[in-house]
């Protein structure tokens, strides 16, 4: 395995309503890795995973992009660099198509062929989307929603791809499909930081985590080391 850092996180701090949520955290993410931030709701996942795409203001630390600063930078900006996050809750845009939805995640592209060979490869992941291809996306599931969202992030072909959350609300089956998806993905070569509650699913995963706590990250390691660590299975894993 290569050991280039793709993502590395340093002396990250950021406050949120005026409460300080993340109090100088330190990691990385490495080429070709899944790698597994977990941690209880309120430990400062996402917050963490909004600095990092731009979409929260950093207080002090910094986010290096392949080699390069990235804080202060536009989303917008770190998605064409290769920089794709799919957000908790989802995010689809509901008045659109699914087609339409997966056409937007492609606009920083336009090698119309590519795009549409895509779209193709996203529909044979997900049998489920092509069925529904002309459906309005607000009108699916939660689950189809979150696939929609992975699939409308992989459209722009990114270099590391950020999840939070995905499989937050959604049933047991869903739940299955999602970590199977993400473990494709990962298969293919797409660099993975996975955020995620459920601890036992994103450890198996992942070749290594971080867990987070109250802000800062209190414990890291090769992921089915943690998987084992009487301290990870009392508070994670319910042992």
């Amino acid at each position: 395995m290569s050991a280039k850092a793709l993502l590395k996180v340093s002396g990250l701090k950021v406050a949120y309503g005026g409460i300080q949520a993340v109090k100088g955290v330190d990691f990385e993410v490495r080429e070709g890795e899944l790698v597994s931030l977990i941690g209880s709701n309120g430990a400062g996942k996402t917050t963490t995973m909004k600095a990092i795409t731009g979409t929260l203001p950093v207080m002090a630390g910094d986010i290096e992009f392949l080699g390069k600063s990235i804080k202060g930078r536009g989303a917008w900006d770190l998605v064409a660099e290769g920089l794709v996050m799919v957000p908790e809750g989802r995010g689809v845009f509901a008045r659109m198509t699914i087609t339409e939805n997966l056409q937007i995640g492609a606009y920083i592209r336009n090698d119309k062929a590519g795009i549409a060979a895509d779209i193709d490869r996203i529909f044979g992941i997900f049998p489920r989307l092509k069925e529904r291809a002309t459906q309005l996306a607000g009108t699916m599931s939660g689950g189809e929603q979150q696939m929609l969202a992975m699939g409308r992030a992989l459209m722009a072909r990114p270099k590391v791809l950020l999840l939070d959350e995905p499989s937050m609300g959604l049933s047991p089956i869903m739940v299955d499909k999602i970590f199977e998806v993400v473990q494709d993905v990962y298969k293919q070569g797409v660099t993975v930081l996975l955020v995620e509650q459920n601890a036992s699913r994103a450890l198996q995963l992942a070749d290594r985590g971080y867990v987070m706590e109250s802000g800062v990250i209190s414990m890291s390691g090769d992921a089915k080391a943690m998987l084992t660590d009487p301290k990870v299975r009392a508070a994670y894993l319910g042992e």
